[in-house]
């Protein structure tokens, strides 16, 4: 299977960076092929411009500039979201990704007069979510979790049908001890070596 690995933080040195590590070096266990999209490195302008506005819900027109992106999410069987959880979502460059990657033509086809959303990513039969987040767990989920909802629910219906998911998150990371950041290390890289 051919993954793709959506990774951002903008410290090379981070415990984020170990995470991405780690899910490179379990689906590399599985035997998969995987590409990584580093948004920080790849210095990726996350705003949504007026003429990305005016020309969204044209697919000849949407994405300018950012056809390597499209083209990777078109050609990959799975992906793996790496990111660290700020203010209880996801990062602004991923939202921006996000904005400005998955676009009608590319994702989605928007059909009866954009009354219904048609999903056009039927390659992606795997959607995974790591992310550190300083919060509780608990309190994570009395938030309501928004990146967990947006990615797992929103974008994740926009793949296969049935398209499997995975969702790790190292909590209370401002207390935590080396044992327990060594200890999710380990759970990462055993969870993404047994995506089949």
């Amino acid at each position: 299977m051919r993954v793709l690995v959506v990774y951002c933080h903008p410290k090379a040195d981070s415990y984020v960076a170990a995470m991405c590590d780690a899910v490179l070096e379990g689906l590399d266990q599985a035997g998969h092929e995987t590409e990584l999209v580093d948004l920080y490195a790849d210095d990726f302008d996350p705003r949504f411009s007026a003429e990305e506005h005016e020309n969204y819900e044209n697919p000849a027109a949407n994405g300018k500039g950012l056809e390597h992106y499209k083209e990777q999410l078109r050609s990959v069987d799975g992906i793996v979201f790496v990111f660290p959880t700020w203010w209880y979502d996801m990062p602004a460059i991923l939202k921006g990704w996000l904005d400005r990657v998955w676009v009608p033509g590319t994702a989605f086809d928007l059909v009866d007069g954009g009354k219904v959303i048609q999903p056009r990513l039927q390659n992606i039969r795997f959607m995974g979510g790591v992310t550190s987040c300083g919060a509780s767990w608990w309190w994570s989920k009395l938030v309501g979790e928004p990146h967990r909802r947006i990615l797992m629910r929103g974008m994740r219906a926009l793949c296969a049908k049935g398209c499997r998911q995975v969702w790790l998150g190292c909590y209370q990371m401002d207390t935590s001890t080396q044992k327990k950041r060594t200890s999710f290390l380990s759970t990462i890289r055993r969870r993404m070596a047994r995506v089949a």
